[in-house]
């Protein structure tokens, strides 16, 4: 999870076999902004992740209802960084 005070997100956006996906970066990213993770908004059911500093990468699928639960434990302090 990415550390340091609350910051506005950024977005970049990466070209694929004809498809324009626009990665947000988390609002809580660093002062260095580059190590966080980035998230796409509007997948049917999942939420696609990648690693911020490695953009041409490999990226996972988390099921939505996973992801919920881990922004959900994150935000209560059941988790930390």
């Amino acid at each position: 999870m990415c550390s340091g005070q609350r910051r506005r997100s950024t977005d970049t956006v990466s070209e694929g076999a004809n498809l324009l996906a626009v990665w947000r970066k988390s609002s809580y990213s660093g002062p260095d902004k580059d190590s966080c993770l980035e998230v796409q908004d509007h997948h049917p059911t999942a939420v696609p992740v990648r690693d911020s500093k490695v953009p041409g990468g490999p990226a996972l699928l988390i099921p939505a209802a996973g992801w919920t639960s881990f922004v959900d434990a994150v935000k209560s302090g059941a988790l930390s960084a």
